[in-house]
């Protein structure tokens, strides 16, 4: 366990799947994106669910089949060239449809983000499973605030990235060039992850004869644990930022002048946030205070929603998206490192899956946030959010390390 070259191969990963993936940042440029083709608040938060939470629909698939398999790297492999190929797909319809077809374009674009996230569900146990059989407990907290802190530094280059193909291209052309350079990049991650040197496993469960069965199971296992209910609980009332966050950009936009320059400094800003966190959040997870870190990150959340009310200026928002920035690296550290503390080796990629799976409907929780927005106003929406944020700290107090 703890190979240094693991340890690179998993910071690497990291670095590159960062500047990939955030050229169509659910908070800044994807709004933006289907705010050109016409799209409405309903369709920017059903967008953003979509990147972020199709993957829950498989996740207890994947853990069922996973649960019996010595290696995950095979099966891992394969997810790779799926996402690569769904990301380079949604730029090429941009550039084929643009404005020409612009229902098309959208279209495209939803079956794109649906296949991308889709198969981040199975990507997500075996990644899991393979960071828990490389990596100490102690470790993997220090590896992953590498992680975090290169996939930061990652999006500092991706916001500049952004910035200089908006300014540079008209739109559409433009957006759909930043999916077709992203996925080339976002590939050198990939293989990166896919040369790590993963140890066959010995201890796996045998797979029940159904999956219905297999469901049953996981649903005693939720059942007869309290802390894992507790747990799941906490990080998914943490998702309550996202009621919001999709519109904060909308909301933005009618305030202050956003040209590409800005808007790229916003991505770099919250990415900025992500990177000097982990210096925090490594420091607390190698120390095992896990807990700590989930706790520090809502009330950064809840600091954020609470500062969009008043918002009028760039700096505010630079603020903004840097707290939330460094809040979604903290959670994701805890979250992590606390379901792969408490899950026994055997039933590992079931307690990921319930985990992830129950918790990943928080990322639907901007498909609430357009309809507040559409049939209220930004004053409810903002509330909306903050009032599921303080439930969620409420419940972290009662987290264990």
């Amino acid at each position: 366990m703890d190979k240094f070259s693991n340890h690179v191969k998993n910071i690497l990963h990291g670095f590159f799947l960062a500047i990939g993936t955030t050229i169509a940042e659910p908070s800044t440029i994807l709004p933006l994106i289907v705010n050109y083709f016409g799209g409405g608040s309903m369709l920017v938060g059903f967008f953003a669910a979509l990147l972020r939470g199709g993957a829950i629909i498989v996740q207890l698939f994947a853990a069922f089949h996973a649960q019996s398999y010595k290696l995950m790297m095979p099966y891992l492999r394969r997810i790779f060239f799926i996402r690569f190929l769904s990301w380079f797909l949604i730029g090429i319809a941009i550039v084929v449809f643009g404005d020409n077809y612009p229902n098309i374009t959208l279209a495209s674009i939803g079956f794109g983000l649906f296949m991308f996230s889709f198969s981040a569900g199975f990507a997500a146990i075996y990644f899991r499973e393979i960071m828990a059989k490389i990596f100490s407990h102690k470790f993997r907290g220090k590896t992953m605030a590498y992680r975090q802190f290169f996939s930061g530094a990652g999006g500092l280059l991706s916001g500049a990235l952004a910035a200089w193909i908006l300014e540079s291209f008209d739109a559409p052309q433009s957006y759909g060039y930043l999916f077709i350079i992203s996925s080339f990049i976002m590939g050198f991650g990939y293989l990166s992850f896919s040369l790590v040197d993963e140890p066959v496993k010995e201890e796996v469960s045998k797979k029940e004869s159904s999956f219905r069965e297999f469901l049953k199971n996981s649903y005693d296992i939720l059942k007869a644990d309290k802390h894992l209910q507790i747990q799941v609980t906490t990080f998914l009332l943490a998702y309550g930022y996202l009621i919001a966050l999709p519109f904060i950009i909308l909301d933005a936009q009618q305030k202050i002048n956003l040209s590409g320059v800005a808007i790229g400094s916003l991505i770099t800003t919250q990415m900025v946030g992500a990177m000097l966190s982990n210096f925090l959040w490594g420091r607390l997870s190698g120390s095992g205070r896990n807990t700590l870190s989930a706790k520090i990150s809502i009330i950064f959340q809840i600091s954020a929603i609470a500062l969009a009310v008043y918002a009028s200026s760039l700096y505010e928002y630079m603020l903004i998206f840097f707290l939330i920035g460094a809040a979604m690296d903290g959670n994701r550290i805890a979250s992590s490192n606390l379901i792969l503390i408490v899950a026994p080796p055997q039933k590992r990629p079931v307690y990921i899956a319930l985990q992830m799976n129950i918790v990943s409907f928080g990322m639907f929780f901007s498909i609430i946030g357009g309809v507040i927005l559409n049939y209220l106003n930004y004053a409810a929406l903002y509330s909306s959010s903050i009032a599921v944020l303080f439930a969620a700290l409420y419940l972290s107090f009662k987290l264990r390390d």
